[in-house]
C-alpha cells in the first residue's frame, strides 16, 4: 500500500516539480569526469571510487534539502519506508529510473537496490587494462550520495556496489545497511 502511493507521488513529482536535463549530458559529463579521476589518481581505481564516493556524500548532504522541498515527504517511519521512498521518490524524481528494493536481511537493517536502468552508465566502456573490470565501481557516486543524504536526517549508512552489469555482472546491485540512528549531533567539521 505505501509503496504504490510512493509509486505514484514519484510519478507525480517527476512530472511537475523537477527541472529537467537533458539525460545524455548529464551521462558525457559524469563519465567524462570518472576518466579525468582515472587519469589524476593513475587508475588507482581503489582511490577513484573514495573520490567518488567522497563527492557523492558532499552531493547528498545538500540534495536532502532540495528532495524534501520538492517532493513535500515528511520524515521515514522506519529503514524499509526510507527504503520505498529512495527507491520510488527519490532516484524517480532525480533520474526518472526506479530501482527495485530487494534482500532484506533478517534483522531489516540492511537491503539492496536493484537497478535495472543506471542513465550513468550508458555509453560506457570500463578501461580495458586488465584492472577496471574488477576495481572500478563507476556509479560509486551513488553510494555517497545516499550516505551524505541520509546522514542528514540522523541515518548512517553503509552503501556498497555488489555487482555491476558494467563489470559483466548480470545485475547493478548496490547494498545499503543502516549501521545506526544518529542523536542530533553536529556535522563533521562544522562549527
Amino acid at each position: 500500500m505505501a509503496s504504490n502511493k510512493a509509486t505514484r507521488d514519484g510519478e507525480k513529482i517527476w512530472k511537475t516539480n523537477v527541472d529537467k536535463v537533458n539525460a545524455e549530458l548529464v551521462t558525457l559529463t559524469y563519465g567524462t569526469m570518472v576518466a579525468q579521476l582515472c587519469s589524476d589518481f593513475n587508475h588507482k581505481y581503489g582511490e577513484v571510487n573514495q573520490q567518488l564516493d567522497k563527492m557523492g556524500y558532499n552531493i547528498g548532504m545538500r540534495l536532502i534539502e532540495d528532495f524534501f522541498a520538492k517532493s513535500g515527504v515528511q520524515r521515514c517511519g522506519n529503514l524499509r519506508e526510507t527504503a520505498e521512498t529512495i527507491s520510488k521518490i527519490g532516484f524517480k524524481m532525480f533520474l526518472n529510473i526506479t530501482p527495485t528494493v530487494s534482500n532484506w536481511s533478517a534483522d531489516n537493517k540492511s537491503f539492496s537496490l536493484i537497478f535495472d536502468e543506471n542513465p550513468l552508465a550508458d555509453f560506457v566502456e570500463l578501461p580495458n587494462d586488465g584492472r577496471a573490470q574488477d576495481e572500478l565501481w563507476f556509479s560509486n557516486i551513488f553510494c555517497g550520495i545516499l550516505r551524505g543524504a541520509l546522514e542528514m536526517v540522523q541515518m548512517q549508512v553503509e552503501a556498497h556496489y555488489v555487482s555491476d552489469v558494467l563489470r559483466g555482472d548480470d545485475t547493478t546491485e548496490m547494498r545499503i545497511t543502516l549501521l545506526r540512528y544518529m542523536e542530533d549531533e553536529m556535522p563533521p567539521d562544522d562549527e
